[in-house]
């Protein structure tokens, strides 16, 4: 296996870089970065030209529901991890929904001994309450020194406001992070699409914005409360990206994130009944949707998850009504934010919430594109439109909101681990 790679002519795109936005060579020896410079040159290397593309570092997404174990019809860890590498991302913090939950230290080194090694770093969430039924709480400090990076009980919206708050005190001494996807179930209760006029025209009953909102002002009042860390994931209303601007503003240790579905679709876009729409949370309105973009510019949103939640065909091809919530993300997180955020963000900031900012959310440093340090890089044009088809899918499941769309923004490969993949 070659250990000197030269990637030439590429833009870097970091803004703690001392190259940032300059056009350089990278000279990779044995994973680290050796030289960083113009016409360089290295006997023996395999060489990349990226003839002006992007170089930035390695993006990390934050909840992706990997499948493995229990789940492996609908993904397992090497088809996430080649899903990942498509989409950019040199690595995955794992949601815990599996078959068992990663809800003990056994389940945490599971994972990560299984993708070790890999192309793509393999990041454990450890579950909140056992079997993420929100009614034990588990062993974190566990799951903490077996190497869980955050506490979740990822798709299953923390309902217990007593063990919310007991999660938030138990991770505060060693500054940890509580991870929520907000839904009040009492009001979301058989709800299938955003409440609204699309939601009366299709006969359908409603999610409400506020079955949201009431879980966002609950866990904002226990962060405050405990003076622990939270992050909000998933945030689709409009009130809730203002709850969340005010908190901030009060200073609250709160984070939030957003998926690209919710930032580029619409509830009028399922007038067709298109079950590849059906996801949580739903698609709401066009001021939410807007709201949500306005967000992401000011800062009131950190960071861009991909919301990756596959669902094989015999869940996801049914009537509406019968078919499951989600949709794969990672092959498209980035270019459907570049396409549908290219008037709100330069670049430069919305790489930075691919890349630094999930790093950041979990205390670690994120990858830097400078000489001595190991090479974590992911590679992409900006500028490059493409489709997104069948053949482009690597994940085991086929279920996306953004098949036969075209998009702007193309991953071309990633560095990780001494190892290079390119598209």
């Amino acid at each position: 296996m070659n250990s000197v790679f030269l990637i030439k002519n590429t833009k870097i795109v970091d803004a703690n870089a001392p190259h940032h936005g300059q056009l350089v060579d990278i000279i990779i020896e044995k994973g680290i970065i050796k030289k960083m410079g113009t016409e360089l040159s290295a006997e023996g290397a395999k060489v990349i030209d990226l003839d002006g593309a992007s170089t930035s570092p390695g993006w990390l997404d934050v909840g992706t529901q990997v499948g493995d174990p229990g789940y492996e019809h609908k993904e397992d860890l090497q088809s996430v991890a080649q899903a990942a590498i498509a989409g950019g991302f040199t690595g995955i913090a794992c949601f815990p929904n599996t078959n068992p939950t990663v809800h003990s230290k056994s389940e945490v080194l599971y994972i990560k001994n299984n993708a070790l090694g890999g192309l793509v770093d393999f990041y454990p969430i450890g579950a909140v309450s056992h079997n993420c039924e929100g009614k034990e709480i588990t062993e974190m400090y566990d799951m903490r020194k077996a190497g869980a990076i955050a506490f979740s009980d990822g798709n299953h919206a923390i309902q217990d406001s007593g063990l919310m708050m007991r999660s938030l005190l138990y991770v505060k001494p060693f500054n940890g992070v509580i991870i929520n996807q907000p839904l009040n179930n009492a009001l979301s209760k058989g709800g299938q699409v955003h409440e609204g006029e699309v939601s009366t025209a299709l006969g359908l009953k409603g999610i409400p914005g506020i079955a949201e909102e009431l879980m966002v002002q609950r866990d904002l009042y226990l962060s405050e409360y405990t003076d622990s860390r939270l992050h909000l994931a998933n945030i689709s209303s409009a009130r809730s990206v203002e709850l969340i601007r005010e908190a901030k503003k009060k200073g609250f240790r709160v984070t939030a994130s957003v998926n690209p579905v919710n930032l580029s679709f619409i509830d009028n876009d399922l007038s067709g009944f298109d079950g590849q729409l059906k996801v949580l949370p739903p698609v709401r309105s066009n001021e939410d949707r807007e709201a949500l973009r306005q967000g992401v510019k000011d800062g009131t949103i950190d960071l861009i998850n991909s919301n990756h939640v596959p669902q094989d065909s015999e869940s996801k091809n049914l009537e509406f009504l019968y078919a499951e919530y989600g949709a794969i993300g990672l092959e498209t997180a980035y270019a459907a934010a570049n396409t549908t955020l290219h008037s709100y963000l330069d670049e430069p900031t919305l790489i930075h919430k691919l890349a630094c900012a999930p790093y950041e959310l979990f205390n670690i440093a994120p990858p830097k594109i400078e000489e001595g340090q190991s090479a974590n890089l992911t590679f992409f044009d900006s500028k490059k439109t493409w489709t997104f088809t069948q053949k482009e899918i690597c994940s085991k499941s086929k279920n996306s909101p953004f098949l036969d769309k075209e998009l702007t923004g193309k991953v071309l490969g990633i560095f990780n681990n001494g190892q290079l993949k390119m598209g």
